[in-house]
């Protein structure tokens, strides 16, 4: 659909009603997970405008979206900084086919920098083996030890977890079963071709049996599968175990201090569980993931095993999730060519 290049013809309509069209015109593009993301983004900038007495899509410009980035940079970081207003401007983009915003708004808006912290953010190993110790002790087989024993071991894609019914769990066989079922709402990242067998230890295997056998929400989703992780709605979603891992991986959880010199009790962050994220160290299932790829190939686990068991590519694997310092690969390549 051509947009429309003269501002006098636009079109009336409410910010809500644009992107109830916007997200309708997106149900066979994006994977549920998307979905609920670009929702939630864009939800945030709607209820805004609202705020700003803001009704009709005709009245945004760049300088609206540009008061609306100031209003919510706050903490967040960079990148999630970029990736909202990216949500924005794309939404923005759509507003043009349909006669709602002057195509020339979309094309002024700015989208901040990437910085490199954001990109690199990892969960180090010692503090998944803290975390994963205490769960261990004080709650084992809970909803968090099982998916934080889950993800660490595996590095898995949080949208894989969502994916994960009960009987994908093969403790018998110590394996994980992952499949993509676009059809029930679940599909993988890469499709088909992110099937495959994921090998379990003896330990998470047996967590996993337990948490399924004694503590595991008994609900069905809406497609009469039975999810791993789930809560009193059905299947959780992305989000939801957005907030389980930020909850898990707060230091003054599992350890006896706080490293950002806090008084836990006057933390907001560390007396609810809501309030998780504003924890400096709490992460959520990327961070995991890379540190938990990292923590394999800091293990001697060839690239190529790495590689198959997480779904990355090498060249991805590389770029964005390898950690490890330049001296780190030297001194590993040393040990393979002693002796030689």
């Amino acid at each position: 659909m051509k947009a429309n290049t003269n501002p006098t013809d636009l079109q009336a309509i409410t910010p809500v009603e644009a992107l109830r069209l916007y997200l309708e015109s997106k149900v066979d593009e994006w994977a549920t997970a998307t979905k609920e993301l670009q929702q939630f983004h864009l939800n945030e900038f709607v209820e805004w405008l609202a705020e700003e007495d803001i009704d009709d899509m005709r009245n945004i410009s760049a300088r609206t979206v540009h008061r609306f980035r100031l209003k919510i940079k706050g903490d967040i970081a960079q990148s999630t900084l970029a990736q909202r207003v990216s949500s924005v401007r794309r939404f923005l983009q759509f507003c043009t086919t349909i006669d709602a915003v002057s195509p020339s708004v979309p094309e002024r808006v700015e989208i901040p920098n990437r910085d490199t912290e954001a990109r690199t953010e990892t969960l180090e190993a010692d503090h998944a083996e803290a975390a994963l110790d205490y769960l261990e002790r004080f709650a084992y087989a809970s909803r968090e030890h099982a998916l934080l024993a889950l993800t660490w071991h595996t590095g898995i894609r949080t949208g894989t977890l969502v994916a994960l019914d009960v009987d994908d769990v093969e403790p018998a066989q110590n394996r994980l079963r992952i499949r993509h079922r676009p059809d029930s709402d679940t599909p993988l990242k890469n499709g088909e071709k992110a099937e495959r067998y994921c090998a379990l230890s003896e330990d998470v295997a047996e967590v996993l049996e337990d948490y399924i056998n004694h503590k595991r929400m008994d609900i069905e989703d809406d497609y009469e599968r039975v999810p791993l992780f789930a809560t009193e709605n059905g299947r959780a979603p992305v989000k939801t175990l957005r907030r389980w891992f930020q909850a898990i991986t707060r230091p003054c959880i599992y350890g006896n201090r706080c490293p950002h010199g806090r008084d836990k009790n006057e933390c907001a962050a560390a007396q609810s569980m809501s309030n998780a994220s504003d924890c400096p160290s709490s992460v959520s299932g990327h961070p995991i993931r890379r540190g938990a790829i990292t923590h394999f190939l800091r293990k001697d686990v060839p690239e190529k095993v790495v590689s198959d068991r997480m779904n990355v590519s090498t060249d991805v694997l590389e770029q964005h999730y390898d950690r490890r310092t330049e001296d780190e690969k030297a001194e590993q390549r040393r040990e393979y060519l002693d002796g030689v």
